[in-house]
């Protein structure tokens, strides 16, 4: 699906990541990890998991018989896979049913170009295609830059404890 709309060229899109495809599940895998050195710094983000349980958990989010999930992917008109975001259907401490944005992640030389708005938008669809009333990530409180994105995107942020917020909005 092209998204000019968005602020792309009409060659960029969003589109499923293939669970055969090695190179692109090790390339969401890393970028996982980067995240995670992005916001918490070099060792801690490096410490807190392997690279194979973070490949492990990228196809697990793409195996349907342990989670109802999907991964999206960012890919520039030149073919680059630029950003992805994980989405996942979740229960909340009530046992009620909401979609889960497990990570979003933009590579720096793509950023401010519109796609993790876009990005967002197909993981919102996807999650109102199962029936899904609310969205929502939890983040670091140090993570300024995925609140201001979701903030953005009309989400609501609330204290979620241990260092972490809530972000969260009705679709």
């Amino acid at each position: 699906m092209a998204i000019g709309d968005e602020g792309e060229s009409a060659g960029d899109r969003i589109r499923v990541l293939d669970p055969g495809a090695a190179d692109e599940v090790a390339l969401v895998a890393t970028r996982m990890r980067d995240t995670l050195i992005e916001v918490l710094g070099d060792e801690t983000g490096r410490a807190m998991y392997t690279m194979d349980w973070l490949v492990a958990r990228v196809l697990w989010h793409l195996d349907a018989s342990r989670c109802t999930g999907q991964v999206f992917l960012a890919e520039r008109a030149d073919g680059r896979v630029a950003g992805h975001t994980i989405v996942r259907i979740e229960l909340d401490e009530r046992g009620q049913r909401f979609g889960l944005f497990a990570t979003t992640y933009v590579a720096p030389a793509s950023r401010k170009a519109g796609l993790a708005i876009a990005l967002l938008a197909h993981g919102e669809a996807w999650m109102r295609a199962h029936g899904l009333t609310e969205a929502a990530t939890f983040t670091d409180t140090f993570n300024t830059k995925l609140q201001k994105l979701y903030i953005g995107r009309g989400y609501v942020m609330s204290d979620a404890g241990g260092g972490f917020v809530r972000l969260a909005k009705g679709l």
